[in-house]
């Protein structure tokens, strides 16, 4: 029998659906980006960097420099290039009173037409006193702007308060901030407010959190350096803890989209750091980030200050050396942010998708090379493209969780082992990337047995010989 026309049509609402759902549902492939490429660090000796790409091309970054002392600000048309551009310094230290010592973490923003910058400040007489304050500028290049100072951001308190920050949600521009409030024994919590203009707040002051947990309390009791993501129907806002040395980590704040962001309730704290020191990359202390997107406007950028050593000695506020960093971040399938680990110095990882099993990333468990999905420990699926251990053109893909650790093929299984410094491994981990065998995305073909490329098989990596279509579609991939 013959289904009936409205059988048909629930039918094809319901494919429709489907394919909808496998469209705009967080963390499938259609959210993922072509790979970027970046060389740490950005920029040495600069701190809490906050990067804006504006509507004329070009990314525009300003920092903490160590001396305490200015607003500098840099520009380029590529993330990589405000490595190498000139610093121009838009604003300096008064030489007595208010805003007279520790000018720290700037921001730049556009809004309504002009540009601004916040920032904290300290004073001649009491460089403890920190507070927030705002520049205002005019002209369509903030290097050559025309800058007045609009005065400090008010408080219900006058304590120490700093870290400003702001974003839009729902057509409402709120002020997300730290401070220290009389009654609670912390040295700063998270707050939020709407915002009147640029550097007035108005209506209630909600105080979003405290620091409690053990990793937000090692050194001093530290919630600061609150900034903004917004994606799948969410509102994440990330926050700095700890002492500002190797403890320093991010912890997270989410949110509904459509909730009352001035209600607490609102709001839940992740339980762990999402982004903190790892030994084995010789990163320590990451914080006080802030969010960008890549040239193409398609991947993610998380941008954030480290040291590359774990030891210092004296106040980490006298140690000049937190270096701006960047690296791509990624959606977990639940449509939260995985910000994985601090990678390595120099070239930033990438992660390989599979071409014909589109939700599934090459990763490493327990040192084996496998097809997985919804890789959640975002680092056992990035790898570093570097040149060929064995030389000759070849790249070798270097583990970011791992370093000095590679794929490579042992009895033609591939495995992520440390380099032993042999021939035979330097053979084993060399691959010639390729065109992808499939027409798309790239493949890698082994630099010691010409003719066998990494493919999957049963979700496993091995290095084969590839002779029809499955083949050539299993050993493709997407560098994401």
């Amino acid at each position: 029998m013959s289904p009936s026309p409205r059988r048909l049509r629930a039918a094809l609402a319901a494919v429709l659906l489907g394919l909808l759902a496998a469209v705009f549902s967080p963390g499938t492939p259609a959210q993922a980006a072509p790979a970027v490429y970046y060389t740490n660090p950005i920029a040495n000796q600069r701190a809490d960097t906050h990067i804006y790409k504006h509507t004329d091309g070009y990314y525009y970054m300003t920092a903490t420099v160590p001396e305490y002392d200015r607003i500098v600000l840099r520009r380029a048309t590529t993330l990589q290039g405000l490595s190498t551009a000139s610093e121009t310094v838009v604003w300096r230290k008064h030489s007595s009173g208010v805003m007279g010592a520790h000018i720290w973490a700037p921001e730049i923003h556009y809004i309504g037409g002009k540009w601004y910058v916040y920032f904290a400040a300290g004073a001649t007489n009491d460089v403890w006193a920190i507070r927030m304050y705002v520049l205002e500028g005019t002209g369509a290049n903030p290097l050559t702007a025309t800058w007045t100072e609009k005065g400090q951001i008010t408080t219900p308190w006058n304590t120490f308060a700093l870290d400003a920050s702001t974003f839009v949600n729902n057509g409402v521009r709120y002020l997300i901030w730290a401070q220290q409030e009389p009654g609670i024994a912390t040295n700063s919590n998270i707050y939020i407010a709407r915002l009147s203009n640029p550097w007035t707040i108005t209506g209630t002051v909600a105080r979003l959190a405290v620091p409690t947990l053990a990793w937000e309390t090692r050194g001093y009791k530290v919630n600061e350096g609150p900034t903004v993501v917004q994606r799948n129907g969410k509102v994440f806002m990330t926050f700095s803890a700890s002492a500002t040395d190797a403890n320093y980590c991010l912890g997270l704040l989410t949110a509904p989209a459509g909730a009352d962001l001035l209600n607490p309730a609102s709001w839940t704290k992740s339980a762990n750091p999402v982004f903190a020191s790892n030994a084995a990359t010789g990163q320590y202390g990451p914080g006080h980030n802030s969010f960008t997107v890549s040239e193409d406007g398609q991947s993610d950028i998380l941008v954030y200050h480290d040291r590359n050593y774990r030891d210092i000695t004296g106040d980490p506020l006298n140690d000049p050396n937190r270096r701006t960093r960047i690296q791509k971040f990624y959606w977990n399938a639940d449509g939260t942010p995985n910000f994985g680990i601090p990678v390595a110095d120099g070239v930033t990882p990438v992660r390989l998708r599979s071409a014909n099993v589109a939700d599934r990333y090459v990763r490493h468990w327990e040192y084996r090379a496998r097809l997985d999905t919804n890789v959640t420990v975002l680092a056992d699926s990035q790898f570093r493209i570097v040149s060929g251990l064995a030389g000759s053109g070849s790249v070798s893909l270097e583990s970011t969780n791992f370093p000095g650790y590679y794929l490579r093929h042992r009895n033609f299984e591939v495995y992520v082992e440390r380099n032993d410094g042999t021939a035979a491994f330097r053979g084993d981990a060399s691959f010639f990337q390729r065109t992808g065998l499939s027409g798309t995305g790239v493949s890698f073909e082994s630099q010691n047995y010409p003719g066998r490329y990494v493919r999957h098989s049963n979700y496993l990596l091995y290095v084969q010989a590839v002779s029809d279509a499955t083949g050539r579609a299993d050993a493709t991939f997407i560098l994401e």
